[in-house]
């Protein structure tokens, strides 16, 4: 592992060190910070790109362009943002033809993470990519990925085929990764019905509203099946600071009890305090959400490069910095250290 450069902190009389030698970190209200831990950063492994087109999974062109920036692009965003680490969220959108090819898939994607992450030294972490509509390929993943590769936990999204994250159709998954004491990082992709290459409103990408939807209908379900209650050593991660969820957390406490089974209000006010909620965005002002939920369960992510660099440079980043609800102290909490307690191997990546 590679030596850390000193960064002065303002104001102390110690030093700390900038991961992989990220550029130091900009100001957090007068105060100089270590550099952050990005717990939302895409990765589309080029090897598994060439092995889909081949194999006539996707067509080639198929995948957005954002999709074909390499680590060296990542980097330099890095560096620029003050970014010393980022756990890398892999995505490998097809339809697999059976079990051993998603396995391959999946394998192709963990052998270039674990490269990237070979290549920069502390500069990256990775999750392993499930598909829990195949629970024996999923379980084969975590034994794999979290057992013997160094993940730092595992990524899936909301819905698979309509079945959304809670369903008790998953319990078998959740009851090994509860074993793990593993992180559930989540992402939102399609709403249920939704037409491939069409978006469910004419003129409104699915990103703007519906992600936000689908994350908010898994939080929610998690909810309603006491998810966090049945599998208490499992952290649950929620992107684009919980969707929806926060702002409906009040009409949940209250309305929940028309839901199958009826919704406690207590269960909801503890699950809230359970989940951890990232920043990729831009976000809303952060009030609503830490009415709800402690300070130190925020984490900070980019959804880079879904996210140009612009978006996060000019508006996420700024607007995170000057949000009055934050105090410079909860800030330094959510740029690295929420995440290091969260996950202290990225100490150490």
């Amino acid at each position: 592992m590679s030596e850390h450069p000193e960064v002065p902190v303002e104001g102390a009389g110690t030093r700390v060190r900038a991961a992989g030698g990220a550029a130091p970190p900009g100001p957090v209200r007068g105060h100089r910070i270590q550099p952050k831990i990005d717990m939302h950063h895409h990765f589309c492994a080029p090897e598994w790109r060439e092995w889909a087109v081949h194999h006539e999974l996707i067509e080639p062109g198929q995948l957005p362009r954002w999709a074909y920036l390499g680590a060296e692009d990542a980097v330099a965003f890095m560096d620029r943002a003050g970014i010393g680490t980022a756990v890398l969220k892999p995505m490998l959108p097809a339809r697999y033809r059976s079990s051993a090819q998603l396995r391959e898939a999946i394998t192709i994607t963990l052998r270039s993470a674990m490269e990237v992450v070979r290549a920069h030294p502390a500069r990256f972490a990775f999750y392993v990519p499930l598909f829990l509509d195949d629970l024996e390929a999923s379980s084969w993943a975590v034994r794999r990925g979290l057992g013997q590769l160094g993940a730092v936990g595992v990524n899936v999204t909301a819905n698979y085929g309509g079945v959304y994250l809670g369903d008790p159709a998953y319990d078998p998954i959740f009851a090994e990764l509860n074993e793990f004491s593993a992180v559930v990082d989540t992402h939102p992709h399609h709403l249920p019905g939704a037409r491939p290459g069409r978006t469910t409103v004419a003129g409104i990408p699915d990103f703007l509203c519906d992600f936000l939807l689908d994350t908010t209908r898994a939080a929610v379900n998690m909810i309603s099946k006491k998810t966090l209650d049945r599998f208490p050593d499992l952290s649950v991660i929620l992107p684009h600071a919980g969707g929806f969820l926060p702002y409906i957390a009040p009409r949940l406490e209250a309305l929940g009890r028309f839901c199958d089974p009826p919704i406690d209000p207590a269960s909801v006010r503890h699950h809230l305090r359970r989940f951890y909620y990232d920043t990729a965005g831009p976000m809303a002002p952060a009030a609503t959400l830490l009415a709800h939920v402690p300070a130190d369960h925020v984490l900070f992510g980019t959804d880079w490069p879904a996210a140009p660099q612009d978006t996060v440079m000019d508006l996420a980043l700024p607007a995170l910095e000057a949000d009055p609800a934050f105090t410079p102290e909860q800030l330094g909490g959510i740029y690295r250290e929420n995440a290091l307690r969260l996950m202290p191997q990225l100490a150490t990546v």
